[in-house]
């Protein structure tokens, strides 16, 4: 039986319902500076890693003026320009609750860079949740698992008592990687064959679904 303790989530496309944001931003960037739009499938494949290799993934090596040109455009748009809603899911705020009232500790690994999160914490008011965060500019960028490490370590936690929710197939290999137990959600980027093909080891449809499931492995 499971033992879980720390439950380590991603932040786009699993807490926040930001996967249209951002495949709008994407698209009308590479628009902005010149470029053929990503289809929605190629950019939810990138969505999880931090900014300057999605862009890589994406469009080839830019040279350094056009990068930059890319990278100041991408920030704007979403933050300002970009209409698209990215609410919170739903039920996003009642499963941490619960999940708190249970006493598992709540972390954060997302792509993002900390001025990302924090601005998207101040709009949600969600930062009292999560004692510990890493992010893409803190620490190296998904699948890598030294976030995970780094959490754990700060944490104190151990991979046998941790568990990284995420909806992508970055986050689901960088928790395989760290040794902990990975589960998908299936309300962002990839879907569940996707996810179980990297190798979630449990899949949820929503984070009620996800909450039940973590609540009932520990007791």
């Amino acid at each position: 039986m499971s033992q879980f303790k720390f439950i380590i989530f991603d932040w786009d496309g699993t807490l926040m319902d930001s996967i249209g944001r951002i495949v709008s931003s994407m698209q009308r960037t590479a628009e902005y500076v010149g470029l053929a739009p990503p289809s929605e499938q190629a950019t939810k494949d990138i969505i999880g890693l931090s900014l300057e290799p999605a862009i890589e993934a994406l469009f080839g090596k830019l040279d350094s003026a056009q990068k930059q040109r890319f990278l100041d455009r991408y920030k704007d748009e979403y933050v300002t320009l970009n209409k698209v809603a990215s609410p919170l899911f739903g039920d996003a705020i009642t499963t941490l609750e619960r999940l708190r009232e249970n006493n598992l500790k709540l972390a954060v690994a997302t792509g993002k860079a900390r001025r990302g999160l924090d601005r998207v914490w101040q709009e949600t008011n969600m930062a009292a949740f999560f004692p510990h965060s890493r992010c893409a500019n803190e620490s190296k960028g998904k699948p890598n698992p030294d976030m995970l490490f780094e959490l754990m370590d700060e944490a104190g936690h151990s991979p046998r008592d941790t568990v990284m929710v995420g909806d992508s197939v970055h986050d689901i290999k960088m928790a395989s990687a760290a040794g902990v137990f990975p589960i998908g959600v299936t309300m962002g980027a990839h879907q569940a064959e996707q996810l179980e093909a990297a190798g979630a080891k449990y899949i949820a449809s929503s984070l009620t679904e996800l909450s039940n499931f973590i609540l009932k492995e520990r007791l």
